[in-house]
């Protein structure tokens, strides 16, 4: 997707028209480009799972996800933070202003039936 940007951008606006929500995963890794932030018609960023892993032992990863959670409010993205996986994590993420967790502290990977009967229990599962 990425070798013909234009082509790509008019295929994002197609599926948006579509009423589609669109996310850029595993961002800070890989080809997640700044350049193209402003471009891409997204509505999350998905900070990566392996910032993270490490948000409670490292400044440095703390800074940048807390960068990027300022990065996607002022495009006005939400930010889905991937791989949490203890409370501790969550409570930070909640004081930097995540706007959603996923990953093995809220449920571990489930059968279509049994997300549905954990999801109408109601129970907010965000950060």
């Amino acid at each position: 997707v990425m070798g013909d940007v234009d082509a790509a951008i008019d295929l994002m606006l197609k599926l948006k028209s579509l009423d589609l929500k669109l996310a850029i995963d595993d961002f800070g890794t890989g080809y997640s480009s700044l350049s193209y932030l402003h471009r891409f018609p997204m509505d999350t960023l998905k900070v990566d799972k392996s910032f993270v892993g490490r948000l409670e032992k490292s400044n440095e990863d703390r800074a940048i996800i807390n960068t990027i959670l300022t990065l996607g409010q002022k495009l006005g993205m939400e930010v889905v933070a991937e791989g949490v996986e203890t409370a501790t994590q969550v409570s930070i993420l909640r004081q930097e202003g995540c706007d959603y967790g996923q990953g093995y502290f809220f449920a571990k990977p489930l059968p279509a039936a049994s997300a549905l009967e954990l999801l109408q229990q109601h129970q907010p599962l965000g950060c």
